[in-house]
């Protein structure tokens, strides 16, 4: 009985703890290859694609964020230099502009200056004129009176006329002419029939006028018709 029960504990036993059996040999007897070694290399295969897998995307992510980093520099760097380029142009146009201005204020200054310097030449001139006057009528009184026919006395008094002549100064002494009321002061009217119009039958004191201006109008007598 009691060798039995044993027997039925081996057997129990056996049942319950099955054999198993290692394979220690270290060649692999379907791949020929040395065991331990294929894996490791497979693994070392499968961590380095997952390492070039993560480089790529990492380098793709990185690519992509450089990129758009660039694009983000070069649009911020067009807008800047266009925001440059537009202040410069403004710049140079208000410069012109006050070129242009201080351009034409020179222009004016000068035709202002030249207007004022002729003004003043021709006042200083008119100035002389004006205190030769006497000088000049008694000229003209001795010439009638047939002082001035010769001698040094003529030569200085025709150089004398003469030097004003190039200062413009010209006489009012026509005869036969319409009476003009800006450049004659009519001292006599007499009627005649042999005029049509009111004209200077004789001049009794030399008007002078410079260029267009008249200093003295002429004292003559007037002839009006009948």
């Amino acid at each position: 009985m009691a060798n039995h029960g044993n027997e039925n504990g081996h057997e129990g036993a056996d049942e319950q703890e099955p054999v198993t059996f290692r394979d220690n040999r270290k060649v692999d007897p379907e791949t020929g290859k040395v065991r331990g070694q294929a894996d490791d290399a497979a693994g070392e295969a499968t961590s380095e694609g997952a390492a070039s897998s993560a480089a790529e995307s990492t380098a793709s992510a990185g690519d992509g964020d450089a990129l758009s980093q660039a694009e983000a520099i070069l649009n911020e760097a067009g807008g800047s230099e266009d925001a440059a380029v537009t202040e410069a142009t403004d710049a140079m146009a208000e410069l012109r502009n006050d070129y242009l201005r201080l351009q034409a204020e020179y222009v004016n200054y000068r035709k202002r200056v030249e207007r004022d310097r002729d003004v003043a030449r021709d006042m200083a001139v008119i100035g002389v004129i004006n205190t030769l006057m006497p000088v000049l009528d008694d000229i003209e009184a001795a010439r009638q009176h047939g002082d001035l026919a010769d001698g040094p006395f003529a030569a200085i008094s025709a150089k004398l006329e003469t030097a004003l002549g190039t200062y413009g100064l010209t006489r009012i002494d026509e005869t036969g002419v319409e009476f003009d009321p800006n450049i004659h002061e009519a001292l006599i009217q007499q009627q005649s029939a042999d005029v049509t119009f009111d004209s200077v039958s004789q001049i009794l004191r030399v008007g002078y006028k410079k260029n267009d201006r008249v200093l003295r109008a002429a004292q003559v007598i007037v002839a009006v018709p009948e």
